[in-house]
């Protein structure tokens, strides 16, 4: 009986994460309204605050339940590299990386469009929610990252070594920013339809280029990725001398 009423208690709990994500989308965590959120779910007020105690405990679950989950393909993505000793100063296997973690990033808003929309309205409104509740989501992905952009960075690989946990939440600001502004998109160019698979595909592709070609130092055409490094690095230095005035 107890395993049937647990059952019972978990299927009413994520009919109220899934009602709770779609009003928190629609309205954003300010314009949310609990009641909404009781009639969508079709559990009355008293049960929902039971379980998540009040508005803000309900946001933070809805939103540790979408963080749970991309944070798995992120591990998925993770995994093959940080296995590897060696995988993460090797030139093209790094590349593969990035263009694996901004295509799974894309791809997985694409099919998520309520937690894009929150995102949206956190962005919009500062992350001042966001900002109340940080201290309830993990950030063991966020360091298995900041170790391997340390060992590509070693290596040469990158053109910057700025914040790798910054540079991970710019490519989902950068897929978010591209798939929140497909109205727009569709306004500006009405003879395509922004929203089609194709087209879908075609503006992953871009950020991909864009990703990779702004991270990484790629070698100059005819060298080796060995003499690009070197003369990547070179060209910095020369750039830094004073011209003489012999």
């Amino acid at each position: 009986m107890s395993e049937m009423r647990r059952g019972r208690g978990e299927k009413t709990r994520e009919a109220i994460l899934t009602a709770a994500e779609t009003v928190f989308a629609e309205h954003g965590f300010d314009g949310a309204r609990v009641d909404a959120i009781a009639d969508l779910s079709g559990y009355n007020k008293n049960l929902i605050f039971r379980y998540f105690e009040d508005k803000l405990g309900l946001y933070t679950q809805v939103l540790q339940r979408a963080d749970k989950e991309l944070n798995a393909l992120l591990a998925d993505v993770l995994a093959p590299w940080l296995a590897g000793e060696t995988l993460a100063s090797q030139a093209q296997g790094f590349r593969i990386f990035l263009e694996t973690l901004v295509r799974m990033t894309f791809d997985h808003l694409v099919e998520h469009p309520r937690f894009l929309r929150i995102l949206t309205w956190e962005m919009a409104e500062g992350w001042q929610t966001y900002a109340q509740i940080a201290s309830h989501f993990s950030s063991e992905e966020s360091g298995q990252f900041e170790t391997l952009f340390q060992e590509a960075q070693n290596a040469g690989l990158l053109r910057s070594d700025f914040s790798p946990t910054i540079q991970l939440i710019l490519i989902l600001h950068l897929c978010q920013s591209y798939l929140a502004s497909l109205t727009l998109y569709q306004t500006l160019l009405p003879g395509s339809d922004m929203s089609s698979a194709a087209m879908l595909i075609r503006a992953r592709e871009h950020l991909v280029t864009l990703v990779v070609a702004g991270m990484m130092i790629d070698p100059l055409p005819g060298t080796s990725e060995q003499e690009g490094q070197y003369n990547e690095c070179m060209h910095a230095s020369i750039g830094k001398e004073k011209p003489s005035n012999e």
